[in-house]
């Protein structure tokens, strides 16, 4: 049975071109949806599994009696369907206007420095300045309060973090190849692991009627012209005809 669930667990893949539906081309992030099958289910929320390990565990034997396989990931997501275990959810659940977002691990940056992580200007390159121009400059306070406060910016670990991008628009979704292009970039490196949310739908946009043909064009104007003669012909005259004649006064 495939469930149609707002939910759905994927990989990124590369980032390529794709034309939307007004016919502007946009850049979008190709994400390989394979089905996700559901491990278990209990209290209307699944837990979704996908991709497949190749060891497995005694600890996660009972996983693989009930699917067959060891899932690659697993996230419990709600369910608005009764579904049980071996159900499957697929591309299918998602369509071209969706509003969607994405949730992905950032990509890893090491130890990285004030300016690489927190974009600080650096110090001055002249007068006299031989190992000031990456410093992060001045982080103490004075007596009061004799400390550095919490989330200071200074270096430290950068990148790997849990990061989620929302506003994104489903522009194309193929169902043969399990694929789904999203507008717009998706965190984390190529082949992570993402988790696609659906959260309504885009504006719809409604096209500019067709040009129509200048024959058409001027066959209507000559139309709208002699229908405006006839008008005015049929209108009454309510004023009279005025004459050049002066009235002619009575002799006393």
């Amino acid at each position: 049975m495939v469930l149609m669930v707002n939910t759905i667990l994927a990989q990124k893949g590369n980032m390529e071109a794709r034309y939307d539906g007004r016919g502007r081309r946009v850049p979008v992030t190709t994400l390989v949806v394979d089905p996700n099958v559901v491990v278990s289910a209990r209290n209307g929320k699944i837990l979704l599994g996908a991709g497949k390990r190749k060891k497995v565990k005694k600890p996660q034997n009972d996983i693989v009696s009930k699917v067959g396989f060891l899932p690659r990931f697993l996230k419990e997501v709600k369910s608005p369907e009764e579904a049980k275990i071996g159900d499957l959810v697929t591309v299918s659940a998602f369509t071209p206007q969706d509003e969607v977002k994405v949730t992905g691990v950032t990509k890893g940056h090491g130890f990285a420095g004030a300016v690489k992580r927190w974009g600080f200007a650096g110090g001055p390159k002249t007068h006299g300045q031989s190992d000031r121009h990456r410093a992060p400059g001045s982080i103490g306070q004075t007596t009061t309060p004799g400390r550095v406060f919490k989330g200071k910016h200074m270096a430290g670990h950068y990148g790997h973090t849990t990061y989620t991008v929302t506003g994104l628009e489903v522009i194309e979704v193929d169902q043969n190849k399990n694929l789904i292009f999203v507008k717009g970039a998706v965190p984390g490196a190529r082949n992570g692991f993402v988790i696609l949310e659906k959260t309504g739908k885009v504006k719809s946009y409604t096209l500019p009627p067709e040009e129509k043909p200048k024959e058409e064009k001027e066959a209507e104007g000559t139309k709208g012209i002699e229908e405006k003669k006839e008008d005015k012909s049929d209108q009454p005259k309510d004023k009279e005809e005025k004459t050049d004649e002066k009235p002619v006064e009575e002799s006393k």
